[in-house]
Parts: structure tokens; sequence; C-alpha cells
């Protein structure tokens, strides 16, 4: 762990947007056995999805730097 005054942020950070990544995910499901799909609304969740992936690892990568030894 390092001693950064950030990190705490960052981990707060980060366990929110897994939870938001969680939630879409689950709603993405439920609209997709919908009787009436709305494929432009599964659409738009599915984009902010892989933009909340991309954030959690960045976040990830400044908690957990790769370390080369």
């Amino acid at each position: 762990m390092h001693g950064s005054k950030e990190e705490p942020d960052l981990r707060q950070r980060l366990s929110e947007l897994q939870r938001e990544h969680r939630q879409l995910d689950a709603r993405i499901a439920e609209m997709e056995n919908a009787a009436a799909v709305n494929q432009i609304e599964i659409t738009r969740m599915k984009k902010r999805k892989l933009w909340l992936k991309d954030e959690i690892a960045r976040i990830e990568d400044q908690i957990f730097p790769d370390i080369i030894a």
C-alpha cells in the first residue's frame, strides 16, 4: 500500500464506479429480457459501462501500479 493522501479518495471513487458498473450490468440484462426492448437506451448504457470499466482500470493502476523488478 502506498501512503498517498489521495489513495483513500481513489479507493472511494473506485468503489463507486464498480457499484455503478454492476448496477448498469443488471439493468442492461433486465432491459434485454423485457418484452419491449429499447435498443437506443441499452446502447447508451453499454457505452457508459465501457467508460466505467476504463475508468476503473485507470484508478486501479493508480492505486496498484505495476512494479517492474
